[in-house]
Formats: structure tokens, sequence, C-alpha cells
């Protein structure tokens, strides 16, 4: 009961603060690997490969240690919570999913192009309505898992210490993990790593995605169209989350000037501005469930212990 009590106080938190407008860790965090990245860039693959997992341990272990040194303090609930609250994003990526649909909802499709340019890594100069729509639908749905949900789940697993980890890991996936010619080889342990820490998460959140609307949809879509995904991760929470809504993700995007063709998630029609709003209830809905089956596993742990 009391990891539960720090998660409910965490998102609290975050929903009260939202994400630091100044000095956030994960910003400082990003230079620092950055500057690591320039130092130990090598110039053959095979080079590169064994750096870039150098690089993952000397910008990753440093902050683990700290996490693990405030968790042995006399006021590690308190840095628990703080530290969970930290590597939350749920306040963020909502108030980033609100701008491009109140862009949207003005008809300002420069304004919402650079909205939704904040949350992906496509290009986003070009786009029209329904993909700005599309585009934002698919990073809720996504970043749902990634910047909510997982870092629930290893909070539970291995407390804050767990959640940082997950996160720093995600965060230099985020950076590294590109399968272009710079990071195809730099980011492999960050893309593998992360690919690792995601896959229990993920299909927990696909299953919440599928329980949070339309259910039968929902499971159909991730069973049928979540390997198709480039991401092993991200395909069946995005399938099962276009499922649970209704509607159809994917289609030709455009990464670094190049036009990527991507196979279809979910059904029906495709996603237009007001999904945003769905996607974003459905992260809601979903979060309920995680809480509500977090306290009753306590709950039934709890008896089972007493009797």
């Amino acid at each position: 009961m009391f990891n539960f009590l720090i998660i409910i106080a965490a998102l609290v938190l975050d929903r009260w603060l939202g994400e630091p407008a100044r000095w956030h860790p994960l910003v400082g965090f990003g230079r620092f690997a950055q500057r690591v990245e320039h130092a130990l860039y090598g110039q053959h693959d095979t080079q590169r490969r064994w750096r870039g997992t150098l690089a993952v341990l000397i910008v990753v272990t440093p902050v683990i240690a700290v996490a693990v040194v405030l968790g042995t303090s006399t006021w590690h609930a308190v840095t628990d919570i703080f530290l969970l609250y930290l590597v939350i994003g749920w306040r963020s990526l909502e108030d980033h999913a609100q701008r491009v649909l109140l862009a949207l909802d003005q008809h300002d499709l420069n304004a919402a192009r650079v909205a939704v340019g904040m949350i992906v890594s496509r290009d986003t100069r070009a786009l029209s309505t329904q993909d700005i729509s599309t585009a934002t639908v698919e990073s809720v749905l996504e970043n749902g898992n990634d910047a909510l949900f997982g870092a629930l789940f290893w909070f539970l697993i291995l407390g804050a210490p767990g959640a940082v980890t997950y996160r720093l890991i995600n965060t230099l996936d985020a950076m590294w993990g590109y399968k272009n010619t710079r990071y195809l080889h730099f980011g492999w342990a960050a893309a593998r790593l992360d690919d690792a820490l995601n896959y229990v998460p993920a299909r927990l959140t696909a299953l919440a995605y599928s329980l949070a609307g339309d259910v039968r949809a929902g499971f159909a879509c991730w069973r049928r169209q979540g390997g198709s995904w480039k991401s092993p991760n991200a395909g069946p929470v995005m399938a099962a989350g276009a499922g649970s809504l209704g509607v159809t993700l994917g289609g030709t995007a455009i990464y670094h000037g190049i036009a990527q063709s991507r196979p279809a998630l979910g059904l029906g029609r495709a996603a237009c501005a007001s999904d945003i709003s769905g996607a974003l209830k459905l992260l809601r809905r979903a979060l309920v469930g995680w809480l509500a089956t977090i306290a009753l596993v306590i709950q039934l742990r709890y008896f089972y212990v007493q009797y």
C-alpha cells in the first residue's frame, strides 16, 4: 500500500505542477548525453556499437547511483515521490496534445504543425489537418506507455531507481535509437535496452487500452496488427489504442526528408481532430484501470499474508 500511495502522490504532483519549466533533470541529462556522444562517437560500425554501449553506461550509471542512495535515506518516501514525479510525463503529454487540438479548432494549420512537431519526430511542415490529427493520436497512445505506464510499472518492480532507469533509457532511445546512418550502430544498445524494458509494460498498456474502449476491436487489432509495426512495443500499444478508439492510424510519414510507408493500425475512419480528445480520455480510463488493478493486487496480497 505504501508504494500505491507514493504513485498517487506523484500523479497528483504531476497534475498540479506539470513538467518543470526550467532546470528539468531530463533536459540536463539529454545535454550530458549529447556531450558524451560527441566525445565517444567512433569512425567505424563495430567501434560505434561498443562505444554506444559505453556511452549508455557512462550517462546512466551516475544517475541510477544517486537514485539508489536517495532510496536509502531517512526521507526516502519524499524522494521517491519526487523522482517518480520527475519521470512521469502525463500532464506534459496532455498539454502538448491540447495545444495541437486548440490550433486545429482555431483553423491555424501552421500553429498546429509547430505544436505537433514538439511531440513527434517526423517532418511536420507540410502536414494536413488529418495528418496532424493522426500524428497526435499516435503520440498520445505511444507516449502514454513511455511517459506514464512504463515508469509506473518499473516503480512497482524496482522502486524509484527502476523508474529512473526506465525513463533514462527511454530518453536515450529517443535520442539515439534511429535506424539511420549515424545511429544504427551507436544507438544499438540504447534501442535494445529500451525494447527489453518496454516489453511487458507495452503489452499491459495495450491490454488497458483495449479494456478502456471498444474491447473486441482493441484486442483484434492488437492481435492482427501489433507485430507489423517497426517497433515491437509501439505496435501493440498503438494497434490496441486505435482499435479501441475505432480509428485508423499509420500511413505514409516523412522522417528526415524520406517518405516512409507505415502499415495501417486500427480500423474504421481516419483520425480527425476530435480523436485527440478521445485518445486523451482513453489514456485516463486506462490509468484508472491500472490504479484499480494495483490497489486490488495489493489488497489481495495483504489478505493472503494475513490469512
